[in-house]
């Protein structure tokens, strides 16, 4: 008998074919959970060349993948900033697979959004990136607490910031700022329902290769990513799997003692 079985786990942000959110779904499936994925419904002329290829259809092909593997899966696409499509989210997901034990707030703005000097964001994308990273995040955790109390065996919730918070790297105030607002979210949160099980904690992925950072550093990569790399102290990128492991672990009962910590996934680079 896997862990999660009989578990249902949400994951936003989940449609990418090279992402945490498309990996992190796997990995609670390969462990038994149910698995709710969410995406933005991306216009599929937008997709990168490998995702076309593929013929990839966003959280469609991850809830596919989920299904194949024997669990049950719905593909759902979610305004993770929109606080009536967030409801109706966590209203579906118990009416049609009864309840919701794991959350993982992966949803992010595009690492491009907001991505100037102070002086030169434009108010709409300030608030966008906020909206999207540190209200969403808030929205999530809000609707599915309500199931997990009701439920009263526990649940565990995952919030994604970012190694951004420690590197300061210019032009990235928006995204990093919501991201370090999650560490102290997470703090308080946690607080507040750990005496009925309900574990709340975040992680802190370093440069991970996924497509989100495609707009940045190109696809396939090139000598900008090359000088990105070495900047991480163990020399290489990480993987989507390896944050993966790390969530699902934090979800398990050997993560059973752990409580509002933000942990850093990142190869050195916060250090």
């Amino acid at each position: 008998m896997a862990e999660f079985d009989g578990r249902v786990a949400i994951v936003t942000g989940a449609g990418r074919m090279r992402g945490i959110g498309h990996a992190t779904a796997l990995a609670f499936a390969r462990l038994g959970a149910d698995v709710v994925v969410t995406g933005t419904g991306r216009d599929p002329s937008t997709y990168p060349p490998d995702e076309v290829t593929a013929g990839w259809r966003d959280v469609e092909s991850v809830s596919e993948a989920v299904r194949d593997m024997g669990r049950r899966s719905l593909a759902l696409t979610v305004d993770v900033s929109d606080g009536y499509q967030v409801q109706a989210m966590a209203d579906r997901v118990v009416a049609e697979l009864g309840r919701i034990d794991f959350l993982v707030n992966n949803a992010g703005a595009g690492r491009t959004m907001a991505l100037n000097p102070v002086a030169e964001i434009p108010e709409e994308e300030w608030r966008k990136v906020i909206d999207i990273k540190l209200t969403g995040t808030f929205l999530c955790t809000r609707a599915v607490l309500g199931p997990m109390l009701k439920q009263g065996d526990g649940g565990a919730i995952v919030n994604i910031s970012s190694v951004e918070t420690r590197t300061n790297r210019p032009g990235g105030s928006a995204y990093a700022t919501a991201c370090a607002a999650l560490h102290t979210f997470t703090a308080i949160a946690a607080k507040e329902v750990a005496a009925q099980a309900i574990r709340i904690n975040c992680i802190a992925p370093g440069t991970t290769d996924t497509a989100r950072n495609d707009s940045l550093y190109g696809y396939p990569r090139g000598e900008v990513w090359a000088e990105r790399v070495k900047s991480i102290p163990i020399g290489r990128a990480g993987a989507p799997e390896e944050i993966a492991g790390i969530i699902t672990w934090l979800c398990s009962k050997e993560a059973a003692f752990v409580v509002g910590q933000c942990i850093g996934i990142d190869g050195g680079q916060g250090v």
